[in-house]
């Protein structure tokens, strides 16, 4: 995720649906900007380790991770650390087959430019993907309608291809600390809108959905120091290796 790029416009986007006065939408804007200065701007990509992941039985599963940088797993400290690798490892274990692991996740991504990494994959199509993005929606001013409906689209075309397809829907930005009070109820409100609009989406559209801000945000938030990257926004290795012992299962049901 872009580290809070557009951030306020989660405020005006809930002046709809709640009702903002306008000295709450000031304080919110001001508030946006002041977490935007803690946590910084998240540039380039993070470590790369595609290639293939041996398993101990016969043949191959093409596994592609797509999204934004919680899927391209910046913050991670190295590439041992990377949700792809953590899970290609995983797949590998738990199947017995090998696993070649295509990473077209990029830091910045959203659910519009999402489309141009999904493009690259069902030219040579993976077996199973994994999706994660959301989280620039709502620090952007993209409509959760508009966002759920577009990775609908986009999740039908990977199905179409002959992927199976596992969604994990937006995070919880609520427990982003350097994001103060009341900001961080709002952007928390608007993640667990979009999310429950991923989660509706991706089963229509045949893929299986995995709520990560129920699934994750308690531990997250109660291991803050443990499991954010010094950036405060993305998670560390720790994080992301929490995050993969809980998508693991559900990746290794959508291809037995």
């Amino acid at each position: 995720m872009g580290a809070l790029r557009g951030v306020r416009v989660a405020a005006v986007a809930l002046c709809g649906v709640g009702g903002l006065s306008g000295a709450m939408y000031g304080l919110l804007t001001g508030q946006g900007k002041r977490a935007r200065t803690l946590i910084g701007q998240s540039t380039g990509d993070p470590h790369r380790a595609d290639g293939v992941y041996a398993g101990s039985g016969a043949g191959e599963l093409k596994f592609a991770v797509l999204g934004d940088s919680l899927a391209a797993g910046y913050g991670a400290e190295n590439a041992d650390l990377l949700p792809g690798v953590l899970l290609a490892r995983g797949l590998a274990e738990e199947t017995g087959r090998s696993v070649r692991l295509t990473t077209y996740a990029r830091v910045g991504a959203n659910t519009r430019t999402f489309v141009s990494q999904v493009d690259k994959a069902v030219t040579d199509p993976p077996d199973l993907a994994l999706v994660i993005i959301g989280g620039n929606d709502v620090t952007g001013k993209m409509r959760v309608s508009t966002s759920a409906a577009l990775l609908g689209v986009e999740v039908a075309r990977l199905r179409s291809a002959g992927a199976a397809v596992v969604v994990a829907t937006c995070p919880d930005l609520g427990t982003v600390r350097p994001i103060p009070q009341p900001l961080r109820w709002v952007v928390r409100r608007w993640a667990r809108m979009l999310a429950r609009a991923q989660r509706n989406a991706v089963l229509r559209a045949g893929g299986v959905p995995v709520p990560m801000g129920e699934l994750v945000s308690s531990e997250f938030h109660v291991r803050y120091s443990e499991l954010f990257s010094p950036d405060r926004f993305h998670p560390n290795g720790a994080g992301y290796r929490h995050a993969s012992d809980i998508l693991l299962a559900p990746l290794c049901r959508a291809v037995t």
